[in-house]
């Protein structure tokens, strides 16, 4: 955990359901009896769900950073190393490993996003199924998700339903609004989107923060309540 913020984050006294308002009203789907499969090139689906139980339970304080310029500081993740399950899980079902260099993650939600393996790789990505003490709420991804600290938190897949690896970089969104998705979104380099410098999106996204919020709880509410 880092004493300062990165460039143009602030820190936000809640840690709140967010993100995009497509995906407010969508839920995991599966939370008890979850699987997570494995796909790719050269492979075809391997369920994860025991294998991942297996591995050794690592713990991490680190920082959330929102792309939106908020922040919630020394969050509590437990789970598993993402490197661990890589050289375990991966590595012996592709021929080559050496050739894999990107990734894309599918949540149950319907969201997705891609990384590059070499980010994937570092030792304080994790796989988690547990914040400071408690499993993941619904708020925060159960039932398993993916942290990446270094990088905004829309690289932070929650409910985890399938990985894919690839030996070459895949194009994941569509559309206008794929001028968000950063291919790396490092948050030291403020890498918020494509197609202008990171400090001009601080005040693009910046005002969309308390309307999002609300719009999240709203939908939460009404999940409980269901």
């Amino acid at each position: 955990m880092s004493n300062t913020l990165p460039p143009g984050q602030f820190e936000l006294d809640i840690f709140p359901r967010f993100g995009l308002s497509q995906y407010a009203n969508r839920f995991p789907t599966d939370i008890e009896d979850f699987k997570v499969t494995l796909g790719g090139d050269e492979i075809e689906d391997v369920d994860l769900s025991k294998a991942i139980a297996e591995f050794p339970r690592v713990e991490q304080k680190s920082d959330f950073h929102c792309v939106t310029t908020w922040s919630k500081s020394g969050q509590v993740w437990n789970g598993i190393k993402f490197n661990d399950f890589f050289d375990a899980i991966v590595k012996p079902r592709f021929n080559d490993p050496c050739k894999l260099m990107f990734v894309v993650l599918h949540a149950q939600d319907g969201y997705k996003t891609g990384m590059f393996l070499e980010d994937l790789l570092k030792d304080n990505v994790m796989l988690a199924d547990h914040l400071n003490g408690e499993p993941l709420t619904i708020e925060h991804g159960a039932p398993i998700r993916l942290i990446v600290p270094e990088h905004y938190g829309y690289k932070n897949l929650k409910h985890l339903k399938r990985i894919e690896f690839y030996s070459e970089k895949k194009k994941v969104k569509q559309g206008f609004l794929s001028f968000m998705d950063h291919p790396r979104a490092r948050v030291a380099k403020e890498e918020r989107a494509v197609g202008g410098p990171g400090w001009f999106f601080r005040y693009l996204y910046r005002p969309l923060i308390k309307g999002t919020v609300k719009e999240f709880e709203k939908a939460m509410q009404k999940y409980r309540s269901a």
